[in-house]
Parts: C-alpha cells; structure tokens; sequence
C-alpha cells in the first residue's frame, strides 16, 4: 500500500493572499489532501504541489475578476478555481456548477465548514442549466476540456457583455488560434492571453480571457435561452 502524501506547509505568500481567511485556506488545503484524495477527487500525486500548483494558482485568478459580479465556476471539480477565488473575494456571489454527485457532495461540506456564504453548488451540466440558472457576468474554470468545447457550454451561462475566464498551460495560444472560428460563432467579441499572480507563483497563472457581445452564445442559443425562459414562465403561472 503506497504512503499517503504529506501536505507541506502553506508558503510565505500564503498568509498574504488570503488574508482573513489564511485559516480556511489552509482547512482547505487539508480537505483536498484528506478527503479529496480518499474520494478520487485529486491525485495522491498532487498533494506536496497543492499550495503552489492549485490553491495559489486559482487564487491569483482574483486579479482579473471585476468586484461585486456573479460568476460561474464550470465543472468545479473540487473547487478549483471557484473556493480559493471564494476565499479572497467575498465580494463576488459564485456558483459552483458540477454534475458529478460525489464531488457536489464534497463541495457543499466544504462551502458549509468554511461559512462560505457567498457561494452555492449547483449539481449539472453546463448545457442543462441553461435558462435555468441567472445568466452571470463572469465563467471561471481550469482544466475541463479543450478552449473550444469549454467555451460551447461556459459561454452560453453569460450575461451580455460578460467574460469567461479560462486558466489554462502552455497550450493557451495554440488552442486560442485553433478556437477562433468556434469562438466568433459563439459571440465572443474580443479574446486575450492574461498572466497573473506576479510574486505569488511560479511561473505565473495563464488565463484565457474570452470576451463576449450581446448575444453569448450566438444566435442559436439566444433562441435556447429564449425557450427556456419561456418554459421558466409557463411553470411558474401553474
């Protein structure tokens, strides 16, 4: 039987990022490395890098979100990057969006021991919440599948005008180049390559910022949207 990984200690930058809620973080970073690994939620292989690699890495997101917006973390997993962008900036009403049970299970004990009250879990598919949850200003996520595929389910969630935000690798600009038809028939408007978390990791966050105009997810899914919100209405008059 292999040796469960030991946890390091949170690094110097640590206490500086989150703030206040240093002491969650780290409660956090013990969830993951405990119950996240006993679950198959992360690699055992994951837990010396999960400060550097994870908890900071999606935390440093924070630097690119507008204050006071609601967002969408797609594909939450086991709250990557929706609870440390939680734990940093109570300002913004984040909704963790998972279809798999066992992983909504573990983020609500987790929302529910850290008092996020900011934060709700929502368990679904991107494609299934459509029309059903409140379109928001901005869509998070980190490693849920290719740029074009991540942007057909995120960007339909949009508000006009809204953002998705894509932590991604080395990989960004190529799969930025290879989505760009994709994108446009998607209604983004304007896309960029952001890197973030200057001081705090190594190498720095890569973000994917897709930007779109007033009809996200274009003219096929403005018409989705617009069957569901009447399905919306219909069931609430019975």
């Amino acid at each position: 039987m292999t040796e469960a990984a030991e946890l390091p200690p949170a690094p110097e930058q640590a206490p500086e990022v989150f703030g206040d809620r240093f002491a969650d973080a780290v409660r956090y970073a013990e969830l993951l490395a405990e119950a996240g690994v006993q679950r198959g939620l992360i690699g055992p292989r994951e837990v010396p890098r999960l400060w550097e690699r994870h908890l900071l890495n999606c935390a440093v997101l924070s630097e690119v979100v507008p204050e006071g917006v609601s967002v969408c973390d797609v594909g939450s997993g086991a709250g990557l990057p929706g609870i440390p962008l939680a734990l940093v900036r109570e300002d913004l009403k984040i909704t963790l969006l998972e279809p798999l049970l066992r992983r909504t299970n573990f983020l609500t004990e987790v929302v529910e021991l850290l008092g996020l009250d900011h934060v709700t879990v929502v368990r679904g598919r991107a494609e299934e919440v459509m029309g059903k949850l409140p379109p928001v200003h901005v869509v998070t996520a980190r490693a849920v599948a290719p740029l074009d595929r991540l942007a057909a389910w995120g960007i339909p969630l949009l508000r006009p005008y809204g953002e998705m935000l894509a932590l991604k690798g080395d990989t960004a600009e190529e799969e930025l180049k290879s989505a760009a038809t994709a994108l446009t028939k998607l209604g983004a408007v304007q896309t960029s390559i952001l890197h973030v978390g200057e001081g705090v990791v190594d190498p720095l966050s890569t973000v994917v910022r897709v930007e779109v105009g007033e009809s996200p997810g274009g003219v096929r899914f403005a018409a989705k949207r617009a069957k569901a919100a009447r399905t919306g209405r219909t069931r609430r008059r019975r």
